[in-house]
Formats: C-alpha cells, structure tokens, sequence
C-alpha cells in the first residue's frame, strides 16, 4: 500500500465516523411529546398519584419532579402494547375504586382519602403478586408505584434532595461510617 492509498483509506475511516447512525441505519427517534397515549388530564392524574405515594415533605415529593410525565414516557416507550393496555385500563379501575370508596373521583380526593385508598390498592396489589402465575397480567398499581419510585429517585430532585448526591465521586471507600438517619446514596 502506497501514501496515497493510505490517506484514501483513512479518509474513508474518518467519513464514515462522521455520518450520523441514523443516516446509516435509516432510524427515527420517537418524539418526547407522550400526546399520542396520554391525553393532558391523564399526566395531571398520574403526578398526583405519584403525589401521594411520595409526598412532599422536607424533601419535594414527586409531583414536583414530575414523575407523571416519567410515566407516560416509560409505558409509551418501554412496555409491551399488553401492558400498556393494562396500565391505562389501570387509571380508569383507580378512578372506580375512588368513586366506589367516597363516591368521589380520585382528584377530588383530600390527601387523606387519597392515602387511604393506595394502601388499599397497595394490599389488593401485594394479594395478587403473591398469588400470580406466570402467565397472569401485571396489575396496575403495582407498576405505576414501581415507576413512581423509579421516575422520583432518577429525577434531579429526587437524587440531590431525597438521596446524597456526588456529580464527581472520590475513591470508594466500602466501609463508610453511617449514622441512623443519614441518606442513602444516589451515586
């Protein structure tokens, strides 16, 4: 191989870094707004019942992180078509629960009944887990709670105010002195 094949080769190498792999792989990125499964009433539902599984208290609670919108996100972009079915059924069975308990929809809750009525679902929840087969759908509390607590503590506020945040960890010490109370670590 003489100079100039060289230079042509690497130039060829060079270009090919430089085109973007969705010229290459002819791939489109899904747009951020969640319209298209989620209508607006929905994500403001969705952040208080978040609300109510983290509330605010000397930290934000996960309505300020807007965990909803977290939500609609992951079941829009990672749950099968099945278990998004079963999460949106899911919102319209919370909103039955809520009118069947106080007769009442779920947003016109006060935070009490609100509380009362996700630890309801909570237990109706843990029943079913115990009690699932393999083949059985997932039921719906349980992954808007899991979501909630995943969306909450990977948000800015949940891991700086809620957990002890480093942007730059040090060297890791795995005997770290903890005092009842402290936080636990986001990094």
């Amino acid at each position: 191989m003489n100079r100039r094949e060289a230079v042509t080769a690497v130039a060829w190498l060079m270009g090919g870094t430089l085109i973007s792999a969705d010229l290459l792989v002819a791939c489109t990125t899904k747009s951020k707004d969640v319209s298209d499964l989620f209508k607006p009433e929905q994500l403001a539902f969705l952040n208080e019942v978040a609300d109510t599984i983290l509330p605010t208290t000397n930290t934000p609670g996960a309505k300020a992180a807007n965990v909803g919108e977290f939500m609609a996100v992951m079941v829009r972009d990672c749950y099968a078509p099945e278990d998004q079915k079963i999460f949106l059924e899911g919102l319209s069975k919370l909103d039955k629960a809520s009118d069947d308990k106080f007769n009442k929809d779920f947003m016109k809750l006060d935070a009490k009944q609100r509380t009362e009525l996700l630890t309801a679902l909570d237990k109706e929840q843990n029943e079913h887990m115990r009690t699932k087969k393999p083949a059985d759908p997932n039921h719906y509390f349980r992954m808007m709670k899991e979501l909630t607590l995943l969306g909450y503590f990977s948000s800015e506020i949940g891991a700086t105010q809620a957990l002890r945040y480093e942007p730059v960890p040090g060297r890791y010490d795995g005997c770290m002195p903890y005092k009842k109370g402290d936080r636990a670590w986001a990094t």
